[in-house]
């Protein structure tokens, strides 16, 4: 099953198991490879300005390991 298309301007919640883990940030930017089967979903990659940690830099993350943070409603 495909994960949904994150866009920039999302909020994240990292969900690797990354010095990271547990920061929160803003995507800023959208990589994608595109799939070589029909099979296979393509490579999504963001680019994450992170909120409280030491390096100030935006860090790349895999699909997998972020997740969206769903506002209180």
């Amino acid at each position: 099953m495909e994960k949904p298309v994150l866009r920039a301007g999302s909020r994240v919640r990292i969900v690797s198991s990354s010095p990271f883990r547990g920061l929160r940030g803003v995507i800023i930017r959208v990589d994608e490879i595109p799939s070589t089967s029909d099979l296979s979903e393509p490579l999504r990659f963001y680019l994450v300005r992170l909120e409280g940690a030491y390096i100030k830099v935006p860090v790349w993350f895999h699909h997998e390991e972020v997740e969206p943070i769903i506002p209180a409603s």
